[in-house]
Parts: C-alpha cells; structure tokens; sequence
C-alpha cells in the first residue's frame, strides 16, 4: 500500500546489512564497521557512518549524531527490534530500553518500533540501505581505512552526492525536498543528548560497586543489595529503590581506581582514615614534650610514615591504661636511655613501674648513671 508521509513526521533506522572493512595498523588485522543509516521517508534524506561495534552506547550516539546532521527532530521514530533499543515487543506490551527511552524523551519523539519480522514497516530505511550499499560501500571496499574518522570523511563525501542526486522518476533531489521538510522537524534541545547507560550492581562487602572496571562507594548499610547504576561520560549516579543515594565523578585512566566518600563508610573505617602524622603529633603534644618527642621518633624512624600509624596509636593508647602524667613519665626514662625508644620498651616501663621512682633521670644519672666516670679509673690514686 502506498502511504502518504507527512513532512517532519517519520525518521527510520537500522544498521546496514553490510559491513565495510578497518585495518588495525599496529597489528594489520581486518576488523568490521558498522553503517548505521538514517532517513527521512517524506524526503528520503539519509544519513550514515561508519561505528567500530553495534553496542547500545554506539546505538544511541548514532541517533544524537544523526538528529544534529538533520538540524532537528521528527515526531515518531521508527527503529528495527534490536536488543540495544527494544527489549520485548508483542502485540499487548512494548518494552524499551531505558536509555534509549530516556534519549527519545530528552528529544521529544516518540519510539514506535517496527513489528518484529516485518521489515515492511520501516520500508524507506530498508531502500536506503540498499541504496547506500551500492553507492557508498561498494565506493569503498577497494580502499584501505586505518581509522574511523577517515572511513567516515570518504562516507559522508559520498552521503553528500548521494543526497544531491535526481530523482529518476521526480523532480529534485532527496537534498531539495529535504529543504522543505526541515522547516517541519522540530526544534533540537538546547544541549545534546548526554550518553547514559542503566546498569545493574550488588553493592560487595568493602561498600563498593563495579562500573568498567572502576569502583564507587555507596552507603554501608546497602552492603549485599543490588542498586541501579545511571552512567554518562562524566557522572556516575546510583539508586535504590527508586530513590538517588549517591553519585561520583566518573572515574578515567587505569582501571581499578577507587572513588571513595568518608559518609559511606563504616563508623570504624571513619575513625582509622582520620589518623594521619599531624593528629598522632598534635595528641601527644597534649600529653608532654617527651611523649611527642617519642612520637616523632617513631613516624620519621621509617621510610613511608604511615608504616609507623600502629605504634604511635599503641604507645597513645597507653594513657588510657597508665594515665597521660605516667606515660609521660615512662616517655622521659626512655629517652634517656635512648634517643629513639619504641613502644615495647616504654610499655615495659610503665609494667614494672619504674616511671613511679621519685628519681628523675638527671639525679640517677649523676648516681647511679651506667657510664664509668674518671673516678673509676683512677684506681683509688691520687
């Protein structure tokens, strides 16, 4: 049956049935591109380029590279039933995918698949892909393509030509009747589509979820429950039940970075990150200058100063236990042993008591001190 189209009414899409050919040039292996074609029925305007996969993020950026290429938006937009835009399509319930559904709101068209098996309903798409592989892929199955972008120069050189082409049967080309039908589309938003994919994830025990291979924090208490994930080239957003309890910065670069927020952790795992070198210094300022020289002692007696976090927070801990006057005390009759005590030795002091003596060291020095003085070896001669 013929049907009559509306200017500004209709845009159809799919991938072309053929592939043209990349060559890798580090290693001269043959890879596959993808044609994704786009027309619209009313002019038979097309579009095409050339995409290295068929994934759903490449799917949807070919729709947000062909509405700017058309300079605005139709009305219905009719896609083939492929996984990456539709998910179930019967006759009682049609179920989109969520990014594309997102991507047709945020343009203001509305997705009406074709009817599964019936490529009759998206017949000007199917033409065109006939079309295109004749004039554009037979073009440019004899050249050799190291990238993408130069691929797409030659395809859209060729686009160009084909669209300004006559009709054979009527007057102008798809060029000319597209100029009357573009004042029929509606208006492009204001900003692009932003690329965002819906994922799912279970939140693993270190209060972290997955996303390519990078990894974000999320609230504790969801430990062990599946969140819904919304990923866009800048910002990862997550969701539970419906409702938005976090989002990150998208993480880039190696893989297995961590992106980590202080509120979503454990009160404990809290408490452990606050300790750094100033705190330890700061805390045993407070309780003497021995006790802080003993402190410095230890966080400069090693190469990577957090190596030396656990002792200073053991020998700290001591006040608790002794009280801050007699740590203080044992800190004083350690360093007059030696410059650099460790926090065995002071805890053996505070143990058997010996901080309690009533000599200070500088009396015992002169005493009982370790060191022979002249004296000694005077042998009892004058």
């Amino acid at each position: 049956m013929h049907i009559q189209r509306k200017p500004g009414e209709l845009m159809e899409v799919d991938w072309a049935g053929q592939t043209a050919k990349l060559t890798d040039a580090d290693t001269g292996e043959v890879l596959d591109a993808f044609i994704f074609v786009a027309v619209l029925p009313y002019s038979g305007y097309v579009y095409a380029e050339a995409f290295a996969s068929q994934a759903q993020e490449v799917w949807i950026r070919a729709h947000v590279n062909a509405y700017c290429f058309f300079g605005g938006v139709t009305r219905i937009l009719t896609p083939d039933n492929l996984k990456t835009g539709v998910i179930k399509n019967t006759r009682s319930e049609l179920v989109l995918n969520k990014s594309y559904q997102e991507m047709a709101e945020h343009y203001g068209t509305a997705i009406i698949p074709a009817r599964v098996r019936t490529p009759k309903d998206k017949a000007t798409v199917e033409g065109a892909v006939g079309n295109i592989s004749s004039f554009i892929l037979a073009y440019i199955r004899n050249q050799t393509f190291f990238t993408l972008r130069e691929m797409n120069e030659v395809i859209y050189e060729r686009l160009h030509a084909f669209n300004h082409k006559n009709f054979q049967k009527k007057d102008g080309s798809r060029a000319t009747w597209f100029a009357e039908e573009r004042t029929f589309l509606l208006p492009l938003p204001r900003n692009s589509y932003e690329l965002s994919l819906w994922k799912t994830a279970t939140v693993s025990f270190n209060y972290h979820i997955a996303v390519d291979e990078q990894y974000y924090s999320v609230p504790f208490e969801c430990i062990k429950r599946k969140v819904d994930v919304w990923v866009t080239p800048n910002v990862v957003e997550i969701f539970f039940e419906g409702s938005r309890i976090c989002s990150h910065v998208r993480l880039n670069g190696r893989k297995g970075q961590y992106s980590t927020r202080e509120e979503h952790m454990p009160p404990n795992h809290q408490q452990y990150i606050q300790w750094n070198g100033e705190r330890f210094r700061s805390w045993a300022a407070k309780i003497g200058s021995n006790t802080a020289t003993v402190v410095e002692s230890i966080l400069t007696g090693y190469k990577v100063e957090q190596q030396g976090y656990k002792a200073c927070m053991s020998l700290l801990k001591l006040s608790d236990q002794y009280s801050a006057e007699r740590l203080e005390a044992a800190c004083a009759k350690a360093l007059f042993y030696t410059p650099r005590p460790n926090y065995k030795s002071i805890q053996n002091i505070l143990k058997s008591g010996q901080d309690k003596k009533s000599e200070t060291p500088s009396t015992s020095s002169t005493q009982y001190g370790f060191t022979r003085g002249a004296d000694y070896y005077k042998g009892g001669r004058e």
